[in-house]
């Protein structure tokens, strides 16, 4: 693979996911470069609001600076260059080396988005811009991520979609924006109804990792479960931290399960509508919903409260899917024959 962007950025990402790394490799050229800064940008951003040991305050002060770089005022416009805050106390605070090299180079990063044209950037932006309210809200509702003896919880199921869109869903609408200037030209109906199918894209990955993820969100004090779901069956977030509470708490997550497997639904839809031809944009969106799907599987007959037992899609069934995968894209229709027959695994 060429550079994305240029070695040192390269190295950043690289250095912050592996995983993701991967899937810019098989990305078409013309937009590789794009979702690749974005995910720096963004990963700028959840770092700050996951740094563990930082008050709620420092955190949420740091990501309004951060904004502010990113979303230049009428003065930058006319020539003047934007300051870039100092992130050293914040890259002090990460324990993973390359989440602290990121934050030693916010500006480097944010300099970046230069490299592309006017309407690539303002596609990055809108959707960094997203996130970061995201995350500042996020922080406001439940303080920093610190271990906590009390829990906070979200309220409704619409707080609940809300934040799905805010950090995920806005993800699967830039993809898709780069997608439709760069690689498939489409009817305005065919525009929509692809825009739509990239936000519940993106909506169905970050609901699994919340679904998956409940007992270390509140062990820090979070709870994404809703207190307006719980109470329909006389619970509350503490509950979830006993494991024996799973039974009473099952038809709650069997419901959200239902929500984020239908969000997968669309996802495979939205698969089926890349041409044949775009054999790289397909690969690219594969496998992430194959690894949903199963995890997905996974979490259906699993005790999620227990946190000793934490749910993962192990490495030899993620290259299985894989090669499963690699072989599908060379037959017409084996993508759709190969979502369908592993959603019901």
């Amino acid at each position: 693979m060429s550079g994305l962007i240029n070695p040192e950025i390269d190295a950043l990402l690289e250095d912050t996911s592996r995983s993701f790394f991967l899937t810019l490799k098989v990305l078409p050229k013309r937009m590789r470069g794009q979702v690749g800064l974005l995910y720096l940008l963004a990963r700028v951003a959840d770092t700050i609001a996951d740094t563990k040991t930082g008050s709620e305050k420092q955190l949420i002060h740091a990501l309004e600076s951060y904004h502010e770089v990113c979303f230049p005022s009428g003065d930058v416009a006319r020539g003047k260059t934007p300051m870039v805050p100092e992130f050293d106390e914040i890259a002090a605070l990460q324990e993973h080396d390359g989440e602290q090299r990121l934050m030693q180079n916010v500006a480097k990063v944010v300099s970046s988005i230069e490299t592309f044209d006017k309407a690539d950037q303002e596609r990055m932006r809108k959707c960094l811009g997203i996130i970061i309210d995201g995350q500042i809200l996020d922080l406001q509702r439940f303080g920093s991520a610190n271990e906590s003896d009390s829990i906070d919880a979200l309220k409704n199921p619409q707080e609940l979609d809300d934040y799905a869109y805010r950090v995920a869903g806005s993800v699967g609408e830039f993809w898709t924006s780069m997608t439709l200037a760069h690689q498939i030209s489409f009817k305005q109906e065919n525009e929509i109804k692809m825009y739509d199918l990239g936000v519940r894209f993106g909506k169905a990955l970050q609901m699994i990792n919340i679904l998956r993820d409940i007992p270390e969100d509140l062990r820090f004090g979070r709870c994404y479960i809703p207190v307006d779901s719980l109470a329909e069956f006389d619970l509350e977030p503490p509950d979830l931290l006993n494991p024996k509470n799973m039974d009473k708490f099952r038809p709650i997550y069997n419901k959200n399960l239902d929500i984020a497997s239908s969000h997968l639904d669309a996802a495979a839809e939205y698969i089926g509508m890349l041409p044949y031809s775009q054999f790289r944009l397909r690969a690219a969106c594969m496998l992430p919903v194959l690894i949903g799907q199963r995890t997905l599987t996974l979490l259906r007959t699993s005790n999620v409260l227990d946190g000793t037992n934490r749910v993962k899609v192990l490495r030899p069934e993620i290259k299985r899917l894989r090669n499963q995968t690699l072989r599908a894209l060379v037959i017409p229709g084996g993508c759709q024959r190969l979502l369908r027959k592993n959603r019901g695994i």
